[in-house]
């Protein structure tokens, strides 16, 4: 999901800076629209873009800490949980979001009106998924990818391959 958030974005016209926990990324990060990368788990990087963000789209699948994030919004930003629906471990620490005004909420996906909407805006765009194509005889391969986080993007199946 966080691949096509940074295509949306930028297409939307925002500066985009992707987080990322490890520097593998950053060259995928800019051909897909990023201006910035910051590595979250760089004290002295997350240091240099505190107070900065208006927004802060948080689209990491499992529990993880969103502190140094919030520290990161500017005042009166909000940060959005797109990805995650769960406890949130370790808790939030509300002092930054009080101080200063900032958010943090979560948003589902939209009705049938927003989802056409974004759909539109895609197809006008050239905005698409990045995917990687495996055979249906290699699912049990891609599961235990899955599991081990080696995954860059969405698995698609070929269809083709239930022939085979």
């Amino acid at each position: 999901m966080g691949h096509i958030a940074i295509k949306l974005a930028k297409a939307m016209g925002a500066e985009v800076t992707l987080f990322s926990r490890s520097k593998g990324k950053e060259e995928d990060a800019y051909r897909l629209g990023a201006d910035n990368v910051v590595i979250s788990i760089d004290d002295a990087q997350m240091q240099t873009v505190k107070s900065t963000f208006d927004l802060i789209i948080d689209t990491v699948p499992y529990n993880h800490d969103v502190n140094p994030y919030i520290n990161t919004l500017a005042p009166d930003g909000a940060l959005v949980l797109v990805g995650y629906f769960g406890p949130l471990e370790p808790a939030v620490q509300s002092g930054p979001l009080i101080a200063r005004g900032k958010s943090l909420t979560g948003s589902l996906i939209g009705g049938l009106e927003e989802t056409q909407q974004m759909l539109d805006f895609c197809g006008e765009h050239n905005i698409v998924a990045d995917i990687e194509m495996i055979n249906i005889q290699d699912i049990n391969e891609a599961f235990s990818r899955l599991l081990k986080a080696d995954v860059k993007y969405r698995f698609v199946i070929d269809m083709d391959s239930l022939n085979s």
